[in-house]
């Protein structure tokens, strides 16, 4: 059993719903961006997803974007974003972190040796955007093996054929993107997450997170209601750049989680 397992059977036995929180790493800038990351547990978030900086960011919105253009700029790397999560791990050996990202970074560390590095720095899952089903042998299979759960995104386009494909190998949580779009491009709205997540839930056991388009506790809390969590990034983000101090960040975190867990 994963960090992640073990925390949704906790989640279940409290009858509460998650809260999913992402960063991106190093961004403002490495110490910055880990001290908001130690403060998100505190902050009532059940699990990290780390954003690994790349240069070619496909899936993500201009806030995403703009977060990994500050990373890379302050010399952000996949290395450095696995010895944020062993800074992390020195204190916190219980929160589960995600590493959320793209293939090519891993790609040009090689599968073996990034699963063994990940592994060992602490990492319990990974969403890797660019990776279709077709392709799990290249790195969805390798890391279940490896003990790390491989959480795969289902969208609105996600039809009844599609689905027990994105299904078969995910293990974790699925993750439904509820807009069509980009990352921060529009407003969740429940009612029209509520059938497609009760679609899901018919066709596997693993919990369904929601994320995209949720920005204040009162649409965490609605989104969260009809799922078994949300997640929330580019709203946290954006108050990253805005330089808000970290203490401002992580209420504005709170208020979010406190949200999600009243759903």
């Amino acid at each position: 059993m994963t960090r992640i397992d073990a925390t949704f059977a906790r989640l279940r036995t409290e009858r509460r719903k998650a809260f999913v929180s992402y960063i991106m790493g190093g961004d403002p800038d490495f110490e910055t961006s880990l001290a908001v990351m130690q403060g998100l547990p505190g902050a009532g978030v059940d699990i990290i997803e780390l954003g690994v900086p790349f240069t070619d960011p496909m899936a993500d919105g201009p806030t995403i974007q703009l977060a990994g253009q500050r990373a890379l700029a302050g010399g952000m790397t996949l290395e450095r974003t696995l010895e944020m999560v062993r800074r992390f791990r020195a204190d916190d050996d219980t929160t589960p972190i995600v590493l959320m990202g793209y293939y090519n970074p891993i790609y040009n560390r090689g599968v073996e040796r990034f699963l063994l590095d990940a592994g060992a720095a602490g990492v319990d899952g990974l969403i890797v955007v660019d990776l279709p089903p077709e392709e799990d042998d290249e790195l969805c299979l390798p890391a279940q093996a490896a003990g790390l759960n491989f959480i795969r995104l289902a969208t609105p386009t996600t039809d009844d054929k599609r689905l027990p494909v994105v299904l078969k190998n995910t293990s974790g949580f699925v993750y439904y993107v509820s807009i069509t779009g980009i990352t921060g491009a529009a407003a969740a709205q429940a009612g029209d997450v509520a059938p497609e997540v009760a679609r899901i839930k018919a066709a596997t056991d693993l919990p369904v997170i929601v994320g995209f388009g949720i920005s204040t506790p009162e649409t965490a809390q609605a989104i969260a209601g009809v799922a078994d969590g949300c997640v929330v990034g580019s709203a946290i983000v954006s108050q990253i750049a805005a330089g808000k101090p970290v203490a401002e960040v992580l209420a504005f975190v709170a208020g979010l989680a406190d949200g999600a867990h009243r759903g």
